[in-house]
């Protein structure tokens, strides 16, 4: 996302933005949204998982003090790809922001300021300043702080800043399209980078390292056994029931996800990995569920030992009315990678 030249130009961030699948980093529900100049997020926001913090931005405005964005938040819904059958193709992006209405992203800018110097014995417009200079002197130059004062109480109230007091000023454009840039990183993956992988939960790195290895999920500790090699094998012994959610409800997203769980002596889930992940928030849920589970142990040689147990989960649409409902609309595959409903459980030996 680097910003070429001295400043920064509305087509240089459309070309950048607008059209691209873009995964916003906080996680953040909210469909509107502030970030100071750093991409600092400036208010409280539930945070959810990633595969429902795609987005796709259609409009964006460029004022002094703020870049506003204007698109629509996508859903992942993954197709039943095993992480070694190459994720990165296995999801297609569903638009979940309702028709007519739109994500909304305002980012405030750095100000760019040429020094300017006080007139004597009046008063700055808009920032109420006023000195006289000694005789045979200079009138002083106007401190940064004065200056963006004045700059932002001189600006209409819809492009003001929304954190004033965090706002810093420079002489350079360059540096303010590097701090916009910078803020542009901390918000917006263009795709799942190292740094986005890095901050999703455990269950979801495992997913993605498999999918680097090409290869499914292995339990990196020896001791672990297999289902079919111990003499009893773990199972599940409590009510497992792992909720839907609006999202998913609202687009008809259904169907079969895998995961792979440790069971440790103590009867609790260990590592949990996603295996054959759904999306739509849905395996943060199951993985969830699985966590809060109790097991009975496997068996081996009389004494218990921890198995690597794969649980399938099904989630269905609990309702008739979300059942008929239309349709939702299809994006494009990804090009990288709370109402309870019903569910079954089935278990892989």
């Amino acid at each position: 996302m680097l910003l070429e030249g001295g400043g920064t130009t509305e087509e240089e961030l459309r070309s950048m933005l607008v059209g691209k699948p873009l995964y916003l980093r906080s996680g953040s529900l909210e469909n509107t949204l502030s970030f100071n100049e750093h991409g600092q997020l400036l208010q409280n926001s539930p945070r959810g998982s990633y595969t429902l913090c795609a987005l796709e931005i259609e409009k964006l405005h460029l004022t002094k003090h703020k870049l506003e964005l204007e698109g629509a938040r996508y859903g992942l819904h993954f197709v039943g790809q095993l992480a070694y059958e190459d994720p990165s193709h296995a999801a297609e992006r569903v638009r979940i922001t309702p028709k007519r209405k739109m994500v909304k992203i305002s980012i405030d800018r750095e100000l760019v300021l040429t020094p300017k110097k006080k007139k004597d014995g009046k008063e700055k417009k808009g920032a109420a300043i006023a000195t006289t200079a000694p005789a045979g002197q200079s009138a002083p130059e106007v401190s940064a702080a004065d200056e963006l004062a004045a700059a932002i109480a001189a600006a209409p109230e819809a492009e003001r800043p929304a954190d004033a007091k965090s706002v810093t000023t420079t002489s350079s454009p360059a540096h303010a399209a590097r701090v916009l840039k910078e803020a542009l990183d901390n918000i917006f993956a263009s795709g799942l980078d190292e740094r986005m992988v890095a901050s999703l939960p455990d269950f979801w790195k495992l997913y993605y390292d498999a999918a680097a290895a090409h290869t499914d999920y292995r339990p990196k500790d020896p001791a672990v056994l297999r289902q079919n090699t111990v003499d009893r094998k773990a199972r599940l012994v409590t009510v497992f029931e792992p909720p839907s959610n609006e999202y998913a409800q609202a687009n008809g997203v259904a169907g079969m996800a895998l995961y792979h769980t440790i069971v440790g002596t103590n009867g609790l889930a260990g590592e949990i990995a996603v295996g054959r992940p759904i999306g739509f928030g849905l395996d943060e849920n199951a993985v969830d569920s699985i966590s809060k589970a109790r097991f009975e142990p496997a068996v081996k040689d009389g004494k218990p030992v921890p198995v690597l147990l794969d649980l399938v989960v099904q989630f269905r649409i609990y309702s008739k009315r979300t059942a008929v409902a239309g349709a939702p609309e299809r994006g494009s595959k990804a090009e990288e990678p709370g109402l309870p409903g019903p569910y079954s459980l089935k278990r892989n030996n």
